[in-house]
């Protein structure tokens, strides 16, 4: 019996797993070219940067409140389905907006991260169903490893795309967009599917000791921990303006290095998800070590293979938040509670990210370097704060082992 729950439960997570393929290969190949694509039609760097915090901060607000829906209706595949239509369908439409009409196109991309928002803390709550099986951090690296399967081939299609594309630049960039939208197809068909499959996922996870947010310090050091990687954090919309602004690399192949680093990300992510069962979440201080490093080999090292190191360690960063971060929640609340603590997770991390995103945009129009500062002390601090979460996890294990 327990060996078919087991096999029910690594079923169920592949499923879950190719929806993530594909759902990441049709958002994340259209946003390996937001920042070239919103730059070709008249969008300055802070607008940029400024529509990439807002996406992220809107669609992870939004996630206290649909997180906290989930787990109350129990309705996990609704939420999917509303969730993944809207931040999936919106992408094809930007094939239809040109520099007439580019407030448009903030509002699509907007609209993309409201979807996300919308679905986020069900698709989390669903890989957790299964980690009493699996192994928490196993079951989120396996599940990040298919998300970024499709991430690395979602923007390397967007790359022969716009090769291939013998018309204007624009015109490359509205093909790839529009041929997206196949693939967002598929992921809703393959969603209905596994919905008829897995009716009720919830019912895979082991009973465990209900565990809520009362008097819950450890997960808020851990929230402080994680609102400063947040904000120390720069998204690849700004990395992708400061490639093309500068002539860095030509603008052809920016997809083609978004595509090189979410394959780094999807090792990176199997990698901290079996050594956090293994280790804990002191792993993630090699993460946040990587973040520091990424930002002045990326910015100020000449040539292409600063670009491609810097772009190596910033991959490596984003593979251990999508599977660390996510697999800690699983560990610090009980199931009635986790579609709920995902929406509390994802709104302060978005809070933060948005703060960071509009002062790294804003320094970014003032000198590179100020970039380099702030991103480098936010990440120093979410260390520190990382310390004291650990300390706090420990002192909490022992009073429990002792009482």
């Amino acid at each position: 019996m327990q060996n078919n729950d087991k096999k029910k439960a690594y079923l169920f997570l592949l499923l879950i797993g190719i929806i993530a393929l594909l759902s990441d290969f049709t958002h994340e190949g259209a946003r390996s070219i937001y920042g070239p694509y919103l730059g070709l039609i008249g969008v300055s760097a802070f607008l940029i940067s400024l529509t990439a915090g807002l996406g992220e901060f809107i669609g992870q607000a939004l996630r206290i409140v649909t997180g906290f829906i989930a787990d109350k209706t129990k309705k996990y595949w609704f939420m999917m389905i509303l969730g993944y239509s809207i931040n999936l369908l919106v992408i094809p439409l930007l094939m239809f907006v040109d520099a007439t009409i580019w407030q448009v196109a903030i509002i699509l991309i907007l609209l993309e991260r409201v979807g996300k928002g919308i679905r986020a803390p069900a698709k989390s709550a669903l890989v957790s169903f299964t980690t009493s099986h699996i192994g928490t951090g196993k079951a989120f690296a396996l599940q990040e490893f298919m998300d970024q399967i499709g991430a690395f081939l979602g923007p390397l299609f967007v790359f022969v795309v716009l090769n291939l594309n013998q018309g204007s630049e624009l015109n490359g960039y509205h093909l790839a967009f529009g041929l997206l939208g196949i693939f967002a197809i598929m992921t809703l068909v393959i969603i209905v599917y596994a919905k008829s499959k897995y009716p009720h996922p919830d019912h895979m996870e082991i009973q465990t000791k209900s565990r809520g947010f009362k008097g819950n310090k450890t997960l808020i050091f851990y929230l402080i921990a994680v609102s400063f990687i947040a904000i120390g954090f720069i998204d690849y919309p700004i990395l992708a303006f400061h490639l093309s602004n500068t002539n860095a690399i030509n603008v052809i192949y920016v997809p083609l290095l978004y595509s090189m680093a979410m394959g780094v990300d999807a090792l990176s992510a199997l990698f901290f998800g079996y050594t956090y069962d293994k280790k804990g979440v002191k792993i993630l201080h090699l993460s946040i070590l990587s973040s520091i490093l990424f930002v002045p080999i990326f910015f100020l090292l000449d040539g292409t293979l600063g670009i491609i190191i810097g772009m190596i360690f910033w991959g490596i960063s984003m593979g251990a938040m999508e599977s660390i971060l996510k697999a800690v929640i699983a560990s610090l609340v009980s199931k009635d509670k986790r579609a709920t603590a995902y929406g509390i997770f994802y709104t302060v991390f978005g809070g933060a990210w948005f703060l960071g995103s509009t002062m790294i945009g804003l320094l970014y129009d003032l000198n590179i370097l100020y970039v380099i500062i702030f991103s480098t002390a936010m990440e120093v601090l979410a260390m520190i704060a990382l310390a004291f979460y650990i300390y706090q996890f420990k002192k909490e294990t022992l009073n429990a082992r002792t009482s």
